[in-house]
């Protein structure tokens, strides 16, 4: 736990240290301090009273240190969650940025959004509110129980072997529940990413008339997490219950260990110190009962903010890519893939199989294939989302493994199926591409990206605001942006995914333009199911079951009769199809 903390403090972790050593003094302290009575009680009952006050005094001093180190260890706790909110929101948005592109999924994204928002606000609170009594709680029994053995050394073995065995009944209760807590966290992020996917898409489930069927899926999505949150409460209850019983027992144990202490004390001539010893073991014993009782309230927090520091751990354990001491440059934008097998999981299939492929600087390569062949795991591997498990993807000669991927970045530009855009301007969303283009270059990429028209009908053109995530634009127009976002960065390697899917049949056309254009002077792999676009390729490459089954140029496959050809011929059957009515056809 503390190894997290420290992980995501960086250079402010010895605010924790400081902490750490302020909250151990304190609960030591209170041990010694409540250890005082002991002489205190003692010198009450000879009436003493030049003894009583010297010893009162001295509880009163040490009462006031733990009243001013109190104050110092929230002050330090504060400033730890403080920290936890800054440098470690920091420190964990650096290692986010270092994961490899393919490790972010829906399911991986909404479990960050989680923990991004809640899981560290449940962490930050920990030292100011959790620690401190919990230390304090296990600190000060541990000084007692020394003084106890003193007092009555059967109270203190008692005492000794207790705290083990409360401790063991906790970590169980706690284990009880742990599933549970990691199931609720899952319904709660499914919960949540269903909500909000209902929310962003309400014109797609009112123009399909589909609000019930989504309606459905978000009750269902709660509900399971409302049977989680019921698990959860019974389980927690129930350790809670169990915790309490273990402590009770311990308080029952160590009454009856002091009333056979008396019952076998023979003569009157020891009462005196019988009720001396009795009285302070009793003050002793319900202190130390209490300091279990409150530790035992605070697991339910412990769990659940362990549920988040283990979360926060698995993403500094995700494996980065590696990156090479010294950067090498391509020599040009040649792309060559050499035995490529990749697999996301070591025990999964195989999604790509003994891949060998060369495209030269300013080909254009097409990748053709059905649903589920490979193509955009393909590219993803040539952006280098993932590492393959075999073989070598090279660009201009050199390994991209030997390429540092600021380097790689500049090399490679990405339009792909998924848009997404930024909370600003259309202006700030293509200037991502190359932050220090002029309008002309904006207006350049705009067109050759087919926004022209939207920006003529925008009244504030390139300023206009997206929105978030870019809502207040048509999903055609948020493609187009990404698009023009890509053409601007000039990158001398263009990956296209179904760039097109979202277009009109005229913007399909202007992107096709731009191809056409830009063939030669860029390295351009294309995924698209346009025969026009896949015809002017210098290269197709046909892939079936994550192997290449055929690769060659536009007319040399259409001849051999193979894959291909069935291909074109399907498409063309397909752009072949029209909408008749009925009426007139039967009229005719």
């Amino acid at each position: 736990m503390l190894n997290v903390f420290r992980m995501l403090l960086g250079p402010d972790a010895r605010t924790l240290r400081r902490y750490l050593a302020l909250a151990v003094t304190y609960g030591v302290l209170s041990g010694v301090t409540m250890v005082t009575l002991i002489p205190l009680v003692r010198s009450l009952f000879t009436e003493d009273l030049t003894t009583t006050l010297a010893w009162l005094a001295l509880l009163l001093v040490g009462v006031g240190c733990c009243w001013l180190l109190r104050r110092c260890v929230e002050q330090y706790g504060v400033r730890v969650g403080v920290s936890v909110l800054q440098a470690g929101r920091h420190h964990l948005g650096q290692q986010i940025a270092k994961l490899p592109i393919g490790w972010f999924t829906p399911d991986q994204t909404a479990k960050l959004n989680q923990l991004v928002t809640q899981g560290l606000m449940s962490v930050a609170q920990l030292p100011a509110h959790v620690f401190t009594p919990v230390i304090l709680g296990l600190l000060s029994p541990f000084v007692i129980a020394v003084a106890l053995f003193i007092l009555y050394w059967p109270l203190g073995v008692i005492m000794a072997a207790a705290i083990p065995v409360i401790a063991g009944v906790i970590i169980c209760a706690s284990r009880l529940s742990r599933k549970a807590d990691r199931a609720f966290h899952h319904h709660f992020a499914e919960a949540s990413q269903r909500a909000v996917e209902y929310a962003q898409s309400q014109s797609v489930l009112r123009a399909f008339s589909a609000k019930g069927q989504a309606s459905r899926w978000v009750e269902d999505a709660f509900d399971q997490q409302r049977q989680a949150s019921a698990r959860l409460i019974w389980l927690s209850t129930g350790a809670s219950v169990l915790n309490a019983w273990a402590i009770q027992a311990l308080f029952a144990t160590l009454l009856i260990a002091l009333v056979l202490w008396i019952t076998q004390l023979p003569g009157a001539s020891n009462q005196t110190d019988t009720g001396i010893a009795v009285t302070l073991a009793f003050i002793l014993v319900a202190r130390v009962i209490d300091s279990f009782l409150e530790v035992a309230s605070y697991t339910d927090v412990i769990r659940n903010a362990k549920h988040q520091l283990i979360a926060i751990q698995a993403i500094f354990d995700v494996p980065l890519l590696p990156e090479p001491d010294t950067s090498t440059t391509p020599s040009d934008a040649s792309v060559e893939l050499r035995q490529i097998h990749f697999r996301y999981t070591s025990t999964g299939p195989y999604l790509l199989r003994d891949i060998h492929l060369r495209a030269e600087s300013g080909q254009m390569v097409a990748l053709v294939g059905p649903s589920g062949s490979g193509k955009s795991t393909l590219i993803k591997l040539m952006a280098r989302f993932f590492d393959p498990e075999q073989g070598q993807i090279r660009v201009g000669g050199v390994d991209i493994r030997q390429i540092g991927s600021e380097r790689l970045s500049h090399c490679i530009s990405q339009i792909f199926q998924d848009t997404y855009l930024f909370s600003g301007s259309i202006a700030d969303n293509i200037r991502l591409g190359k932050p220090d283009a002029s309008d002309a270059e904006l207006l350049v990429a705009a067109e050759h990206a087919g926004l022209t028209d939207v920006l003529q009908r925008l009244p504030e053109g390139l300023n206009t605001s997206v929105g978030e995530g870019g809502a207040k634009l048509s999903g055609g127009e948020r493609q187009r942006v990404t698009i023009a976002r890509a053409l601007i960065k000039a990158a001398p390697i263009l990956l296209v995914d179904e760039a097109t899917a979202a277009l009109d049949t005229e913007n399909q056309a202007i992107i096709t333009d731009t191809l056409q254009r830009l063939k030669g002077k860029r390295t351009i792999f294309v995924i698209s199911h346009q025969l026009s676009t896949i015809a002017m390729a210098d290269r197709i490459v046909v892939l079936k079951d994550g192997q290449v089954i055929e690769q060659g140029a536009h007319d040399e496959l259409s001849a051999q009769q193979g894959h291909y050809a069935h291909f074109i011929h399907q498409r063309k059957a397909a752009e072949g199809w029209r909408i008749i009515n009925l009426a007139d056809e039967a009229n005719g």
